[in-house]
């Protein structure tokens, strides 16, 4: 079942519950994504054999999405995820970073945007469509911050404004051709660097913030 956006007192939002605690610091919503060096996030048949996730990579991720206060995807991306993570650690050939994330994912409020997806499990909320207000109002809760994933739901939110941080991966490899991450768009968006990092297998990790947040 679809339902709204609001608070609740574990992880600062939750379905059908009013939006009721006033804070002045807004939680950031930030894009956190793969992309290869010309730019895209999966082959021409959605083929993610090109990303270079090792131990020291994955580790990573799950240090920052473990203090995420919620995931936001399409349909998509969730069902991708929820294919493969809810039972991830029960393999005993698992390394100890996909058992941690698999436990991250089960645990995490999710969010995913479709006007199909009928129902959804995992602790995951289904939003028909993206409503700035909505997505303002959950920014306003407190808690961790929120972290988007997909290039369909990205360019919603880009078009609304509403991405305050753009985490990019940049992994050292040219695909050729596939799903671009940014859509072609009449609008030129400024950003600052705010970090730089080089992975010990050649991913870089590019974070750009808005210039005013």
């Amino acid at each position: 079942m679809a339902r709204s956006f609001a608070s609740t007192p574990e992880r600062g939002w939750g379905p059908d519950e009013s939006f009721s605690d006033p804070v002045t610091a807004m939680r950031k919503l930030i894009l956190m994504m793969s992309v290869s060096l010309d730019g895209f996030i999966e082959g021409p048949d959605r083929e993610l054999d090109w990303h270079m996730v090792d131990d020291e990579l994955h580790r990573h991720f799950n240090e920052q999405l473990g203090a995420m206060g919620a995931f936001m995807s399409g349909r998509v991306t969730y069902e991708l995820m929820a294919g493969f993570w809810p039972t991830a650690d029960s393999d005993p050939s698992s390394p100890g970073p996909m058992v941690e994330f698999a436990r991250i994912w089960r645990d995490m409020p999710k969010i995913v945007f479709s006007r199909t997806l009928e129902r959804a499990d995992w602790n995951t909320t289904v939003v028909r469509d993206v409503d700035p207000n909505q997505v303002r109002e959950l920014k306003a809760q407190p808690g961790g911050d929120l972290v988007l994933g997909g290039a369909d739901v990205a360019a919603a939110f880009m078009r609304h404004d509403l991405i305050d941080e753009y985490r990019l991966y940049v992994h050292p490899v040219v695909i050729g051709r596939g799903k671009p991450l940014f859509p072609a768009a009449d609008t030129k968006l400024d950003l600052q660097l705010a970090e730089a990092r080089t992975f010990g297998n050649g991913v870089v990790l590019l974070r750009y913030q808005r210039t005013t947040l």
